[in-house]
């Protein structure tokens, strides 16, 4: 190709500047489910913050109040709703860092729907325990918002997975995932657990909310595991069974030799001397 044959010496040609490395720009909705999830909750709070009647009026109908049965039994909606409600600034600004930093792992690991469900079921988890401990006098009931169960949910989720991932606390001090999720389930215990009085019943509301989704989190992760393990245990073979029992014993049988060849056969307790002697009979019977 000669030069007058080269794209940048035609009259009509624009320079491009490297915008065929760019992504075009794009004012719609975010295309994951993360980042969905960031932009509903931003949308509410500051919709509800320079609004203070749209506020009450959320709270009022949108928030898990289990004040009366009717409230908590004929308003289902609360259990997913309360979860795109905030109190504060502070409240919302850690609760969506949380989201930005981990949700995006497990969103790849599992795919945008497979998310948003485990996301949802963390949130509800408290809600549905919730009305039961208020009704039971065990807690004071008062509106439960936020999204801190599901966050926890899916912090307990990834330490399961990821344990030793490094998290950098303000971006400085590096910790093991598992360590961190391990410390927020202590504190969560601890301010669940601990009796408060009525103007702080909320703060321990909130601890359990975490406490709950961190629990519904884990059993998410942890479920299928041992169920495949439960099932395969559950199907094995008369014939697989007797393989696992004959490998036992092999195992024992040279355990209890070795202790004879350092010790002596005074050395053997009455158990020992009894499987000796099953093995002895097994291998006679083998041989015949």
């Amino acid at each position: 190709m000669g030069l007058y044959d080269r794209e940048y010496t035609q009259e009509n040609y624009q320079p491009s500047y490297g915008r065929s490395h760019r992504p075009p720009i794009s004012f719609g909705m975010p295309k994951t489910v993360t980042g969905r999830l960031i932009l509903i909750n931003a949308v509410v709070f500051f919709i509800s913050y320079m609004i203070p009647s749209v506020d009450v009026f959320l709270v009022k109908w949108f928030s898990v109040y289990p004040v009366t049965w009717k409230m908590t039994v004929l308003q289902p909606w609360r259990i997913i709703t309360y979860q795109f409600l905030h109190g504060s600034f502070q409240h919302i600004f850690f609760n969506m860092l949380a989201v930005y930093f981990f949700g995006p792992v497990l969103e790849r690991l599992w795919g945008p729907k497979k998310f948003l469900i485990f996301y949802l079921l963390c949130g509800t988890a408290g809600a549905i325990v919730y009305p039961v401990l208020t009704a039971v006098g065990w807690m004071v009931p008062v509106p439960l918002i936020g999204a801190s169960g599901a966050i926890f949910g899916i912090i307990a989720a990834a330490a399961i997975l990821y344990p030793l991932a490094n998290v950098y606390i303000l971006g400085i001090f590096p910790i093991k995932l598992m360590y961190l999720a391990l410390i927020l389930l202590a504190v969560s215990i601890m301010y669940t657990l601990k009796p408060e009085a009525n103007a702080l019943e909320g703060y321990r509301t909130a601890h359990f909310a975490h406490l709950a989704g961190m629990i519904a989190g884990a059993a998410y992760v942890l479920w299928p595991r041992i169920s495949v393990r439960y099932n395969l245990k559950s199907h094995t073979s008369p014939w697989q069974k007797k393989i696992q029992d004959q490998q036992q014993l092999s195992a024992e049988v040279d355990r209890i030799l070795e202790k004879v060849y350092r010790h002596g056969i005074s050395s053997l307790s009455r158990k020992e001397k009894q499987i000796l002697k099953k093995a002895t009979q097994i291998h006679q019977e083998i041989k015949k």
